[in-house]
């Protein structure tokens, strides 16, 4: 299951490895039956693509809302003249023997317990960003994806964008020599509300399940839809929530196919107020085995960018660098004189990666090989994101064990790469 960058590319090229599995074939012409749970956010926009296209059929949207399952029932509808199941609890999806595939994207506590059940169930699995809410459901995730042989698709959507196939060809070129160092960085100014009182759950909302594993509260608007990623209970802050896509891209520039094994995190709150857990500032450093260095920044409260990017990469060679941006572009920089190599120009976004990244996910699920962002490649992308919030909050080094996943001599960080699970939603044992 580990990942080169030759590797990589070689999946970029043609999808990878075939995975064994038990389950029959789709004809090339027949429709997958898929289902959408939580479709208020980017749910919505995946269902809407799911919806357009000749290979896809919506069979239900799924949400504890029910304003939120209609609207996005509308929408698919709109696009088909067909009106998928609305349905209210994820498990009726579970049963559901018209679902190949289901796409998760409910706030990120819910991710992984869906995932399993859902792989447990039968279904392929397309799951957002991030795809664990702690280190431990990473690994969860890897294993059933093995045991039960599903088609696993994590939502970091550069890993099927062209922007990134372009840049990989350079990588592989050597014309930067051997990429030692990578940056990430997400920079831009977040808002936030002052605190809002407890109130009464809205009509239509089973809150209860949307709460689901987390510990049980009172209603609160700041508990809900858009701010719950602040929330350690369900979210994971900026570096789990925007910057995870550009940690992932770092972590393809520079290669590694393992665990860092020592971290450095630094954060604090210099600007922002409101209701937040996180930081709205944080810089991490991961540092691998091989001497490679994996360096993260973000800035919530900035407008001011890095080299012109609110959102980029800096791939650091022996022999050049590479200024890379999910927003569509890169540039190569050579020699002392940083002389300029090839270049896609700053033109903005290269198309639209997510609908090619559904593509990627149905296509694997009919022909069972393995996606852009398997299992693996998004348990690796997303422990950084673990890890590095663990060290911000202890506010120590971290010295990781990469084979035995676990944080050494430091039993109160390592008891942090898991979390306890309000009954009955306990995470599922792979039997």
């Amino acid at each position: 299951m580990k990942h080169t960058r030759r590797s990589f590319l070689t999946s970029t090229a043609v999808a990878g490895t075939l995975l064994a599995s038990s389950r029959r074939a789709f004809a090339a012409n027949e429709r997958i039956g898929v289902a959408v749970i939580g479709v208020r956010g980017m749910g919505f926009n995946h269902a809407k693509w799911m919806a357009a296209r000749p290979d896809a059929q919506v069979v239900a949207v799924c949400d504890v809302d029910e304003a939120v399952r209609d609207r996005a029932a509308r929408a698919v509808n709109d696009a088909t003249s067909a009106t998928p199941k609305l349905v209210a609890d994820f498990r009726r999806v579970l049963d559901d023997s018209a679902v190949s595939a289901v796409v998760i994207a409910t706030p990120h506590h819910w991710h992984t317990p869906i995932a399993i059940r859902a792989m447990q169930a039968g279904k392929d699995v397309y799951v957002e960003k991030p795809a664990s809410h702690v280190f431990r459901e990473g690994r969860l995730l890897v294993d059933a994806a093995q045991k039960y042989k599903r088609v696993v698709q994590h939502g970091t959507q550069m890993r099927s964008s062209e922007v990134t196939a372009k840049a990989a060809e350079v990588l592989k070129s050597g014309i930067l020599g051997e990429v030692k160092m990578t940056k990430a960085w997400n920079i831009q100014r977040h808002k936030h509300e002052p605190p809002l009182p407890d109130a009464p759950v809205p009509a239509g909302v089973d809150y209860d399940m949307w709460l689901g594993p987390a510990p049980k509260r009172p209603f609160n608007p700041h508990r809900f839809h858009s701010y719950w990623q602040w929330l350690r209970d369900y979210g994971n802050g900026d570096l789990g929530n925007d910057g995870v896509h550009d940690v992932d891209m770092a972590r393809f520039g520079l290669g590694v196919t393992t665990h860092p094994v020592r971290i450095t995190s630094h954060g604090s709150k210099i600007a922002l107020t409101g209701e937040r857990e996180y930081p709205d500032n944080m810089m991490v450093a991961y540092h691998y085995a091989e001497g490679k260095v994996l360096l993260y920044e973000d800035r919530g409260w900035s407008p001011y960018h890095l080299y012109g990017v609110d959102s980029g990469n800096a791939f650091y060679g022996t022999e050049g660098w590479m200024l890379f941006s999910r927003r569509g572009f890169f540039q190569v920089f050579l020699g002392e004189k940083e002389e300029a190599g090839p270049s896609m120009g700053k033109s903005g976004r290269v198309g639209q990666p997510a609908p090619d990244h559904l593509g990627n996910f149905l296509d694997c699920v009919r022909t069972r090989q393995q996606t852009h962002a398997d299992a693996q490649t998004a348990h690796l992308t997303c422990a950084l994101v673990h890890l590095g919030e663990i060290g911000y909050r202890l506010g120590r080094v971290l010295n990781f064990d990469p084979v035995e996943e676990r944080i050494l001599n430091d039993p109160e960080a390592d008891a942090m790469l898991s979390k306890p699970y309000r009954s009955p939603w306990e995470m599922p044992k792979l039997t």
